[in-house]
């Protein structure tokens, strides 16, 4: 990668704190900075682990996105629309 390249995928990844975050730890295994992966089973281990929370965290960010796109085209199609926030009842009172 040039160095465009690398600035453009750093405030990409910015962007996403939580896939930052799963990105450093993955490095943070490669690199054994916690000194617990002597073995390859243990490496293999959490590497595994840390690509599914981090495919985990892809999937609700990309979740988060498609809702906010599906909410604002639904709103520009019909302006007449709002929300109305969270419900304030917690519903009916038993009657006794």
């Amino acid at each position: 990668m040039n160095t465009n390249e690398d600035q453009i995928f750093i405030q990409r990844l910015n962007q996403h704190p939580k896939l930052r975050e799963r990105t450093e730890a993955l490095l943070n295994v490669i690199e054994n900075v916690a000194g617990d992966s002597t073995k390859a089973d243990d490496a293999e281990r959490f590497v595994i682990e840390e690509l599914r929370k981090m495919g985990n965290d892809a999937l609700h960010c990309w979740a988060d996105k498609a809702a906010l796109k599906s909410t604002e085209e639904l709103r520009k199609q019909h302006p007449e629309l709002h929300g109305n926030g969270k419900k304030k009842s917690s519903g009916t009172r038993p009657s006794e």
